[in-house]
């Protein structure tokens, strides 16, 4: 199997060593090693992206696009193969190849605030890139996605589907979900109103989708399955669910949930250096939003799921889903207690960078 996708790339297998690398959950990944160039082979998880030729479609797109716009860019565009393809498709799978970066690495856990502040000035430099890009060419490659009001809608299903037990055991949670509906009522006012543009975004800034240097700079974007168009509070959002707390969203010990405002300081500086000029003055008043919104976003998937019987997130033990809903809404809770000092800190900011013009 392996030989057939190799050779349809123009690689002869006896060439190169194949082994599995990386941490991702979603795409099966391997690393191709040969005397002089080295690549990395995925294979599209069909159970989550059910047209990988859509995504296959984007990224030659946004490649053209920024081949003429912004041609020193590092984008990590995979390979054609042999015959002009972007995916092999084998025994029902699709797979596609892209280049190994010499001198690059993926962290899977932020360390130091210019991890932070590097990931979020590539993210935002990747929107910047892109904003005068024909948002029409792009194709949805998981629907609704971060459509929050979609999410309520199927947490209120779940909860009048829920057996009894289940149901008692979240009571707390499902009264901290239904204390914080405003967030998902700020959402839905933003899209009906139409009140931020909508721009082509990542949609899964976690931090181990980004490539850094042997110095910790940051190189570019990675995993670009789920570039469609999107606000700007999910890529921003994402960042603050996953870079802030040192314990991430599977820690048992909500003790350990706590906010570092040095790295939502980094995560600021980062993403505005970037796009501080693109941004409309109503995307930066939701700045702060953004955290509330894939927190909260977050904390009812996760416990829509439980109340659903664990159908899909894979779970490990019992209660799972409900100790991640614990923990989402322990993080909320941090976050918006939080608020106040986030507003004192992005006043600093503006205020030291307009005095320095």
């Amino acid at each position: 199997m392996m030989d057939n996708i190799l050779n349809a790339f123009g690689l002869k297998p006896n060439n190169y060593h194949v082994a599995s690398f990386g941490s991702g959950l979603i795409n099966y990944t391997w690393k191709i090693s040969g005397t002089i160039q080295q690549y990395i082979l995925q294979r599209i998880n069909k159970n989550v992206f059910k047209a990988p030729q859509d995504i296959a479609n984007n990224l030659v797109q946004l490649e053209n696009y920024l081949k003429q716009t912004a041609p020193e860019y590092l984008f990590a565009a995979p390979l054609p193969t042999v015959n002009g393809e972007s995916l092999v498709e084998d025994e029902g799978n699709y797979y596609r190849l892209s280049p190994f970066i010499k001198n690059s690495h993926t962290v899977d856990f932020i360390e130091q605030d210019k991890q932070a502040y590097e990931a979020a000035k590539q993210f935002g430099k990747f929107t910047r890139l892109l904003k005068d890009f024909d948002l029409t060419q792009l194709r949805y490659t998981l629907t609704d996605f971060h459509n929050l009001t979609l999410r309520v809608e199927q947490f209120k299903t779940a909860l009048a589907n829920a057996d009894k037990e289940r149901l008692s055991n979240a009571a707390a949670e499902i009264l901290q979900v239904e204390a914080n509906i405003d967030i998902a009522l700020i959402y839905e006012q933003l899209v009906k109103g139409k009140q931020i543009p909508m721009r082509v975004i990542h949609h899964d800034t976690k931090i181990n989708n980004i490539l850094f240097d042997d110095n910790n700079c940051g190189l570019c974007v990675i995993d670009l399955d789920t570039v469609m168009p999107g606000y700007f509070i999910s890529d921003v959002g994402d960042m603050m669910r996953t870079y802030l707390s040192p314990a991430n969203e599977e820690e048992r010990d909500l003790s350990k949930v706590q906010i570092n405002d040095d790295y939502f300081i980094a995560v600021y500086k980062g993403y505005m250096e970037e796009m501080g000029s693109a941004l409309t003055a109503t995307e930066k008043d939701l700045f702060i939003y953004s955290g509330k919104f894939m927190i909260y976003m977050q904390a009812i998937r996760f416990l829509a799921d439980y109340l659903n019987g664990d159908v899909y997130y894979h779970t490990q033990y019992a209660e799972h889903n409900l100790v991640r809903t614990q923990n989402q809404l322990t993080l909320l809770d941090r976050y918006l207690q939080s608020e106040s000092k986030f507003q004192g800190y992005i006043a600093q900011l503006e205020k030291a960078f307009v005095s320095s013009i």
